[in-house]
């Protein structure tokens, strides 16, 4: 009666999804060897950017931690306006372009593909990749397997991001709370947040980040404040310098957040969340600083690096910003300073690899400028 082996049963451990992924292809390899590689790219609306995001693939030259915006690419375009999957059995026929997706892939070999792009609510999500190295194998019967595998990887991979963002959209909404009463803005909280996802892409091999990791990051990174919640007003808001019994007040917010935190993951049954961590050490820790002056006194190598990115990219954006005590810095001085404090407060790495992308650094605040009749 229960001789029957099911070969998907182990999707519904607790694996994490690139291990998940990993499996799915290993059963795909028994019925058709020549799929060497899956891979998923997500969509970031606000941004444009596709980003690689996460791969089946064991070589060492696989491509990772890479972005691109949609609108500078024709043939994913395409496949969007079409609403179907491309198959391409020659991927030769790209040889002239010049986009750097495009020239590693041709570094790795690979001869034919077939891309599913990805739908949530009917809202373009990502897409999904079937690489091989071989021409003209994604055959008719090859597909029709394929398209069921392929909504299933889509289901698996949606499913996983969606608890990423209802996480972050719970706690976001308990953030807003603190916005109304704080003076920083929705704009400030998109600009480090992707500040700090430039930052995570450039220290990544260093401290063997992936993309899925670098994501996360990203994701979490704007509630970084959340324990403010807990700050009453007359802190929070006051004009002129803190007291020292006021400031150590203000310093109850990062342990406030990881509080805050943890509640809400236990309330919502996310306890046991994979990428949690990162989002407590956030919440915790990005106030500390290498010298051990920080609020917890945690010395360099005790702080998470995902702290030390955000520490970085909040400070940049802060310099970089008008308040009501002060005008915005230019980026040179904002960078001179960072500088200044390396070794002491921020992170060498860290620092380095936000001038390192200085142009990028431009383009978000040029995308995300502040409203100024807000």
């Amino acid at each position: 009666m229960f001789e029957h082996q099911d070969v998907l049963a182990a999707l519904n451990g607790k694996l994490p999804l690139p291990e998940k992924i990993m499996y799915v292809h290993g059963l795909l390899k028994e019925r058709f060897d020549f799929i060497d590689r899956i891979s998923v790219a997500i969509y970031d609306p606000k941004t444009d950017l596709l980003k690689t995001f996460i791969h089946s693939s064991e070589d060492k030259d696989h491509l990772v931690l890479y972005s691109a915006k949609l609108s500078d690419s024709v043939s994913m375009q395409e496949i969007l306006k079409v609403g179907r999957p491309r198959v391409v059995n020659d991927l030769d026929i790209f040889s002239n372009v010049q986009a750097e997706h495009a020239r590693q892939l041709s570094a790795l070999e690979y001869q034919s593909s077939y891309t599913m792009p990805m739908f949530l609510n009917g809202e373009f999500f990502g897409f999904l990749f079937f690489n091989s190295r071989r021409k003209n194998v994604f055959t008719e019967p090859t597909l029709h397997y394929l398209d069921m595998v392929g909504h299933l990887l889509s289901l698996l991979v949606i499913h996983n991001m969606s608890t990423s963002r209802s996480l972050y959209a719970i706690v976001k909404t308990a953030a807003n709370m603190t916005l109304q009463r704080d003076i920083e803005t929705g704009a400030h909280l998109d600009r480090m947040s992707n500040y700090a996802r430039l930052i995570a892409r450039e220290v990544a091999k260093k401290y063997e980040l992936n993309d899925e990791l670098v994501e996360h990051i990203f994701l979490f990174s704007p509630l970084h404040d959340i324990g403010k919640i807990g700050i009453s007003d007359s802190i929070l808001l006051k004009p002129g310098k803190l007291t020292e019994s006021e400031f150590d007040t203000m310093k109850t917010h990062a342990a406030k957040g990881g509080e805050i935190i943890d509640m809400m993951l236990k309330n919502i049954g996310l306890d046991e969340f994979p990428h949690a961590e990162i989002l407590r050490n956030i919440a915790l820790y990005h106030h500390e600083a290498l010298n051990g002056s920080g609020y917890n006194g945690m010395m360099d190598e005790e702080i998470p690096i995902e702290a030390k990115i955000v520490a970085v990219a909040d400070v940049f954006d802060a310099l970089t910003s008008v308040r009501p005590y002060k005008e915005a810095w230019s980026n040179d001085r904002a960078f001179l300073f960072l500088q200044s404090m390396v070794g002491s407060k921020f992170d060498s790495d860290c620092v380095a690899a936000l001038i390192k992308c200085r142009d990028d650094v431009e383009a978000i605040q040029k995308r995300f400028k502040e409203d100024i009749l807000s």
